[in-house]
């Protein structure tokens, strides 16, 4: 068999099947290219979702006359020039293939000048060059990509929806924005506007444009410093939280990354304030010592490798554990959404009229998108081992209301003052007691929820979160303490584990040993626990051997303060008030008064809210008292 060299027109094809995926891509690397121009404008035009045409506008530096056909060579780059420049990247580009790789699918023409004099035009087909001539003079570079995928109808045909392909690009144009708020961005469909941001470097202004005022209103700024980074942005409020981790975004040095350890050190900042299976919105940038990550793992940059990950992790959750206990995390009853969730079948069949209306109907929540939502999900989790329906969409919207305006109106209440993230002056950083108010109880609901009032309103309290809550820190502070003392078994507990389990329990051992596991071997596959730790709760002592096992299996290690604190959740849940069940006067007081003594006292260890405030003034609203 003869060993070939292919021709350049062909590995530019295959390398574009990595980095060209479809029209999201092409403005990603455009746009990319533009920011690492020096641009402080970046305009993108796109027809039918990009698949007939994407036009990408900037006032960069621009490329000189004799250098624009090496623009288009494979691993031609301006960003890099020798191997300590790989480990020291500060552009968004750098491997020279995305030019390459987007004219070899498409038919492109590059409008290019420095400014200083009359600029230059190359038109590509293939990526074989078929004209060049003179261009005016303007700064900036402009690209044209039109027809993408012509010659490759194979990825042609797998293109999605129009409705599917421009939210990917308005998801692309939106971390674009975030990561740098300084560059005025504009998205162009069909000649009408979907996105705008004035590129003045307000980070708020751009979270309304795309999520809408409301959730900017309940963003709550974050900042930390260490010796290797510098990390800010914004976190909301628990209550303000979706289905997907898509609305969590991470970017370092600018660059938009994909990180399963960062998006899980958010969440775990988050902690019990979340419900179980919810994610938070949030927006955080790191800066750092380009030396200290890797962005050369992938074609399309998005996964990065960090060398001192275990220290940025720690940062970004201690980060949001602090500012959320600063914060007085008590919901208004007014803001509590009731609406019918969507089908799968009625996402895909909205129109866009019914869509506009849906989405601008209550902008406290995050405007649907009007695509198929399967689609959608698919090329941002890939990392993720998520499925299912996005009850709230998958992608912030793309529709016109998203456009920040020249006018600031849509930034203001037309009774209330302008509003841009979470009040500070709202929050009460005291002492723990002060988090929660003192409200004194005057009845029940159903046996259910406690009444209760002072100064500032109605208080409804969730009686069995609450004493849920208050045991579980009791339960985890307790088990917190229990080193090594084991509880002996009268009837030793029997356990068949499968060859892959069995040969995990032989090699760790030591490790069982140590957290106070003594497995006896019973036959081949078979084993049997005389005795376990004493903090396992009662009757749960098999699930919780098991899962102990299941932890190596999958991580090669046993994670005890995680399997500590089930254990208090556990014990905490079993063991509080339930639902019709009817307090004294005395006894609801008691338990109002354990729980402001809390560490968190808002919400219960699954995440749902204990407390919901009706304040004087909206309840006077609400009986029209005040118009």
């Amino acid at each position: 068999m003869d060993i070939i060299e292919l021709p350049d027109h062909l590995s530019n094809r295959i390398a574009a099947g990595e980095v060209v995926e479809r029209p999201a891509s092409v403005v990603k690397e455009l746009v990319e290219n533009s920011i690492d121009a020096g641009s402080s404008s970046i305009r993108v035009e796109v027809t039918e979702a990009g698949l007939q045409s994407i036009k990408v506008i900037d006032d960069g530096h621009g490329i000189q006359h004799d250098q624009c056909h090496r623009a288009f060579l494979r691993h031609a780059t301006s960003k890099i020039r020798n191997e300590d420049d790989l480990f020291h990247v500060q552009s968004l580009g750098f491997r020279g293939e995305a030019l390459a790789s987007i004219a070899a699918v498409s038919r492109l023409q590059l409008k290019t000048s420095t400014g200083e004099q009359a600029g230059t035009s190359i038109t590509l087909e293939g990526g074989r060059v078929v004209n060049e001539d003179r261009s005016d003079a303007r700064r900036g570079t402009t690209i044209t990509v039109n027809d993408l995928f012509y010659n490759t109808p194979a990825r042609l045909k797998y293109m999605k929806t129009v409705h599917t392909e421009l939210g990917h690009i308005t998801d692309i144009m939106n971390r674009v924005a975030v990561a740098h708020p300084n560059i005025r961005f504009e998205l162009i469909h069909n000649e009408k506007q979907m996105f705008q941001t004035t590129g003045r470097g307000d980070m708020l202004q751009i979270i309304s444009a795309i999520y809408g005022r409301k959730v900017a209103q309940q963003m709550i700024p974050v900042e930390k410093t260490t010796l290797d980074y510098n990390i800010s942005g914004y976190i909301a409020m628990p209550e303000i939280n979706r289905s997907s981790r898509n609305f969590i975004t991470t970017t370092v040095n600018g660059r938009f990354v994909k990180s399963i350890a960062l998006a899980k050190a958010i969440t775990n900042g988050y902690h019990t304030l979340l419900p179980i299976g919810r994610q938070p919105i949030v927006i955080i940038n790191i800066e750092m010592d380009p030396i200290l990550i890797d962005v050369n793992v992938h074609p399309t940059k998005l996964e990065v490798r960090f060398s001192k990950e275990k220290a940025l992790v720690e940062a970004i959750e201690d980060m949001i554990v602090h500012a959320l206990k600063q914060q007085t995390l008590i919901p208004s009853g007014t803001n509590q959404k009731v609406s019918k969730q969507p089908s799968v079948q009625s996402s895909f069949a909205f129109d866009q009229n019914t869509a506009q209306k849906e989405r601008t109907t209550d902008q406290s929540e995050v405007r649907e998108p009007i695509v198929d939502q399967w689609e959608l999900n698919e090329p941002f989790n890939e990392m993720e081992q998520e499925t299912g329906f996005e009850d709230e969409g998958s992608q912030p919207s793309f529709s016109e209301q998203g456009t920040v305006s020249n006018n600031e109106d849509r930034f203001f209440d037309h009774d209330d003052a302008p509003i841009y993230g979470h009040d500070p002056e709202a929050t009460h950083a005291g002492s723990q007691v002060e988090r929660v108010p003192v409200m004194y109880p005057i009845g029940q609901h159903h046996g259910t929820y406690i009444l209760a009032q002072n100064e500032t309103g109605l208080y409804i309290i969730d009686q069995h979160a609450a004493q849920e809550r208050i045991k579980y820190e009791f339960f985890r502070d307790r088990i917190g303490f229990v080193d090594r003392e084991v509880q002996e078994l009268l009837v030793p507990l029997t356990f068949d584990f499968t060859p892959q389990e069995a040969l995990i329990i032989e090699e760790y051992h030591d490790e069982f040993q140590k957290v106070g596991l003594f497995f006896e071997q019973f036959g081949q596959y078979t084993y049997i626990i005389r005795s376990h730790p004493r903090w396992f709760p009662e009757g749960e002592e098999e699930e919780m051997i098991r899962q102990m096992v299941d932890q190596l299996v999958s991580t090669s290690s046993i994670n005890v303060s995680k399997l500590r604190e089930d254990a208090a959740i556990l014990m905490s849940c079993k063991r509080s008030i339930k639902a019709n069940h009817y307090l004294n006067q005395e006894d609801m007081k008691r338990l109002l008064d354990d729980l402001r003594t809390c560490e968190d006292p808002f919400t219960c260890p699954h995440g749902r809210p204990i407390i919901i405030q009706f304040s004087s003034y909206e309840l006077e609203k609400m009986f029209k008292r005040v118009m």
